[in-house]
């Protein structure tokens, strides 16, 4: 509930603390005493629009604030922690306002968007009053208060829930349908261009070794007449293998002699002997590589100009010819495979559909018949409230089934027909300032703590009624108030006597800046203040005998 409401130059409020409790609190005054903007600075801590004349004459600035603790769990907690602002049982709503305009919003004095502020507002505190259609405009909050009222809050969440799933498998199915649409599309293609590349059965590395290949089969001749050259000069009589053969075997036979200067030398040449005869069957090995059949090269070339053909047709490189071959057959199998799968999907999405439905018909029924406990329990308040001739209808229209949404199949709004014989309308345009007022009073009286804010605010819902009327609307007041927190601003005693808190709002002259201005102020009533006070809403301006009398039997009546 909202505990205590601090105000800042704003307008004619200098400076403003107010403390309030629960149950039924009530703000009287005379006109233009500064009830409206009171409301108007509290709307703005709520997230409602700024505006730079809202601030006081000679500040540069004006803020609001209103510290609220809500019943652990309420859904303002989870709304905070969903946008990372710290919260656990007090909230500090604050804005501050300009004169140039610009306004800045804050939550437990952590900056936050205005949109943030308005919503977490809108989840603490309603208000009501003869021109404010914010409360009932929205027609999305009239199925969700029929929800309310008939209990059906955890259906509707489990129906979304179903709605989620049926969406999610319909998408799923859309996907699989486009994906094999477009493998359809290209099988055709796909075949055949397996085909080729399965003909052609490139290898990896198949491009290096081809060119290679090609490259030396192009220079074959005069790299072999090289190697002839170098092989002429390594073996044959006259070489120097030839010969430094022979100078082995004498030295061989020589070395029993002197074996310590001949051993050595003939190890080296031993070595040298070796090397060359390796040489030579090297230069043999490249002989037999260069020598091939004139068509060699030209299958060469001709396999090559292929995979190079077939590389540039598929846009991509030679040596990714053997993964696509891989990857065309996963899409050609895949094909087959999603048949299967589309063929589970299409179950899928027709078993989500029809719990949905089943679910949404469910929904769809129950609230028709809450409608007509509804329809019949709001009107029966209305006669007190000196709307003995209006009806309270609830319309629902129901879509076809492939309409529906996360809500379900209905469409709610909440209508009245304030006179026999009239054409039923939506409540925001039929009822006049001062019926709107009584209708929602009776209303949110049926509905109690069902779907409400825990703070109720009524602006002036009293006007243009007196006597019993009056009081049936602060006996529905106060019923309302055993389970929330109401606010009411009120020209009614009978109203004003039914509260457990009273606040005084009058205008008072002030010194500023060498000039005579005036200035709101707000006193918390006591029992004697409160009487005078109700004394005078009874009398007028002159407070009599009779008045305070009078004062006293409302007070003792509870309005």
């Amino acid at each position: 509930m909202l505990t205590v409401l601090t105000i800042r130059d704003i307008v004619l409020i200098d400076r403003l603390n107010l403390e309030f409790g629960d149950g039924l609190s009530v703000m009287t005054g005379e006109t233009g005493a500064g009830k409206s903007i009171l409301l108007d600075a509290f709307a703005l801590a709520l997230g409602a629009r700024g505006d730079a004349a809202l601030v006081r004459k000679g500040a540069d600035q004006g803020q609001v604030t209103a510290v609220f603790e809500p019943a652990p769990g309420h859904p303002v907690f989870a709304l905070l922690s969903e946008n990372g602002v710290a919260g656990e049982n007090t909230l500090i709503l604050r804005r501050v306002q300009s004169s140039d305009g610009r306004t800045r919003a804050f939550i437990n004095d952590e900056p936050v968007s205005v949109q943030l502020l308005r919503s977490v507002g809108a989840a603490l505190v309603e208000i009501h009053g003869q021109h404010d259609d914010r409360a009932l405009s929205d027609v999305s909050t009239h199925r969700r208060l029929l929800d309310a009222f008939a209990g059906l809050a955890a259906e509707a969440d489990a129906l979304a829930g179903l709605y989620e799933g049926w969406s999610d498998a319909r998408q799923a199915l859309r996907d699989k349908e486009a994906q094999i649409a477009a493998v359809r599309e290209n099988a055709d293609y796909l075949i055949h261009s397996l085909d080729e590349l399965r003909a052609l059965d490139p290898k990896a590395d198949e491009e290096t070794s081809l060119a290679q290949r090609r490259q030396l089969m192009m220079h074959a001749e005069k790299i072999a007449g090289d190697l002839k050259e170098a092989r002429s000069a390594l073996a044959g009589d006259g070489t120097a293998h030839t010969r430094l053969g022979a100078a082995l075997r004498k030295l061989e036979r020589q070395e029993a002699e002197a074996a310590q200067v001949l051993k050595p030398v003939a190890e080296a040449l031993e070595r040298v002997l070796a090397e060359t005869n390796d040489a030579r069957e090297r230069v043999d090995q490249a002989l037999a590589a260069t020598r091939f059949e004139p068509r060699d090269l030209e299958e060469a070339e001709e396999r090559l100009f292929a995979l190079r053909a077939l590389a540039r047709k598929h846009k991509i490189a030679v040596p990714g010819l053997p993964d696509l071959i891989v990857s065309m057959e996963e899409d050609l199998a895949a094909l087959d495979a999603g048949e299967q799968e589309l063929e589970e999907l299409v179950k899928a999405e027709a078993a989500a559909g029809e719990a949905y439905f089943r679910a949404a018909e469910e929904l769809s029924r129950k609230r028709h018949d809450a409608a007509a406990r509804l329809d019949e329990v709001v009107t029966s308040e209305l006669p007190p409230l000196k709307l003995e001739k209006a009806r309270f209808l609830t319309k629902i229209e129901t879509c076809a089934p492939g309409e529906g949404g996360a809500s379900g199949l209905d469409r709610v709004a909440f209508q009245v027909q304030t006179n026999p014989g009239t054409q039923p309308g939506a409540i925001m345009k039929v009822a006049s300032g001062g019926e709107l007022s009584r209708f929602i009073l009776a209303l949110k009286v049926v509905l109690a703590a069902k779907g409400s804010a825990p703070t109720l605010v009524f602006d002036e819902i009293d006007t243009g009624v007196g006597g019993a009327t009056a009081s049936a609307i602060g006996e529905r007041l106060t019923r309302l108030a055993e389970g929330l927190q109401v606010v009411a601003v009120t020209h009614a005693p009978q109203v004003a006597a039914c509260a457990s808190g009273h606040l005084r709002i009058s205008k008072e002259a002030m010194a500023q800046g060498g000039e005579e201005a005036v200035a709101t102020r707000v006193i918390a009533l006591d029992e004697a203040s409160r009487r005078e006070e109700i004394a005078r809403m009874l009398a007028g301006q002159t407070v009599t005998d009779e008045a305070r009398a009078a004062a006293d039997r409302l007070i003792g009546s509870g309005g």
